[in-house]
């Protein structure tokens, strides 16, 4: 079969890590530690397992992260390379697997737990915080957190992969491979809603418009009593979308944190040198729907004392003054938790009259033109593009 494969190569990684943010080209050229290979199917011979046939698969801004550099070393020890990226995954089984017949259409929740791993439950897998599971290195299979970071199951790149009962949902009647291919980031933004913990009444802050901060917005709409949401976009079609799924009000980045010290009747302090403005005062929970450094200072910034800070981007390096200063709550939301029965909430918003909209958007590419599809995902956001997907099922 066709497939994308990461591999390790230290100065490709370094060159992306110190080139890319200027030359982004560089990320689908010389400087990506990725290579398009004929392998034979990955197959799992153990119970739970079955073959899927990928109709598309999604590029997350975590797969950009991985192959420029940008991703933490911290991640290392959890991933097994040579593997295939891609996890936000809808196929067709191409075997029956527990009570699914062949045939069956899925989307993938792709966290690799302890029921996939053949182990007993950990702690966090048996209260049924999958998303929190200790044991990701260990069992029938090798390192990986997630399908599209173990060698071992392939991933959504490709034509093929291997999944486990516990990770697959039935896509309903009526559902277009494009929302379905939703319901994995959908699923993610649901779990971000409920770590929020929004009460009644609060203001709330999403830093980013991109598909993380959009499908957040409107998680924290539909899910939540937040009284204001306020979304930083930088695009005019950004501010659109934010605006239909659910946004207040929309700013630019440059007017965050006066609109929200209009709004608040905070105060606003400047540092003399080399710092940004801050606030004294502010909104109650704020999203860093980005990962950059820029973004996630934001949103510390903005913050009221006592005030939470939710990192569902995955997070850049920052100043954590504030976060000290004035009692922030920093909380973390990684990909979904079974037990909340997040999945199960997002394939109910894939219906939304936005989201079906937004799945007319979806861009898909055949494998053979990847760089193609990382250059149009690298600048999804200036070329007005939410999601971009690879269909191997394409020949053009």
């Amino acid at each position: 079969m066709l497939a994308l494969e990461m591999y390790r190569s230290v100065a490709k990684t370094a060159l992306g890590k110190v080139a890319g943010g200027r030359l982004p080209l560089l990320l689908t050229g010389a400087a990506a530690p990725l290579r398009m290979v004929t392998l034979d199917p990955p197959k799992v011979d153990h119970d739970g397992w079955a073959r899927l046939k990928v109709s598309l698969a999604g590029i997350c801004g975590s797969d950009l992260g991985m192959l420029s550099g940008k991703t933490s070393l911290y991640f290392q020890p959890l991933v097994s390379l040579p593997f295939v990226p891609g996890h936000e995954i809808v196929g067709e089984l191409l075997d029956p697997c527990g009570d699914l017949p062949a045939g069956t259409r899925v989307v993938v929740d792709p966290v690799l737990t302890c029921a996939a791993r053949g182990l007993e439950a950990c702690e966090a897998c048996a209260r049924g915080e999958t998303n929190r599971c200790s044991r990701i290195t260990v069992g029938d299979i090798s390192s990986g957190l997630q399908t599209g970071f173990c060698h071992d199951t392939g991933g959504g790149w490709s034509q093929q992969l291997s999944v486990h009962r516990s990770q697959l949902h039935v896509v309903p009647d009526g559902y277009s491979d494009e929302q379905a291919l939703l319901a994995e980031p959908v699923a993610c933004a649901v779990h971000t809603a409920r770590r929020a913990a929004i009460k009644p009444g609060d203001r709330v802050l999403v830093s980013g418009a991109g598909s993380v901060g959009l499908l957040a917005t409107l998680a924290l709409r539909e899910l939540t009593d937040a009284a204001e949401i306020l979304v930083v976009a930088k695009h005019a079609h950004q501010r659109e979308l934010a605006l239909e799924f659910g946004a207040t009000e929309v700013v630019a980045p440059g007017e965050t944190l006066r609109r929200i010290r209009r709004a608040t009747s905070a105060f606003m302090l400047e540092p003399e040198m080399l710092s940004s403005p801050y606030l004294l005062g502010g909104v109650d929970v704020t999203v860093d729907a980005v990962g950059s450094k820029e973004s996630l200072q934001t949103c510390l910034h903005a913050t009221r004392a006592g005030g939470r800070v939710v990192l569902s981007g995955m997070p850049a390096s920052a100043d954590l003054s504030a976060a000290w200063f004035r009692e922030l709550e920093v909380v973390g939301t990684y990909a979904s938790s079974r037990g909340s029965g997040d999945f199960a909430t997002a394939l109910d918003l894939v219906g939304h009259d936005a989201m079906c909209r937004l799945a007319k958007t979806v861009a898909p590419y055949p494998l053979h033109r990847w760089r193609e599809a990382l250059d149009h995902a690298h600048s999804a956001g200036r070329l007005g593009t939410v999601k971009v997907a690879f269909d191997p099922r394409r020949t053009s």
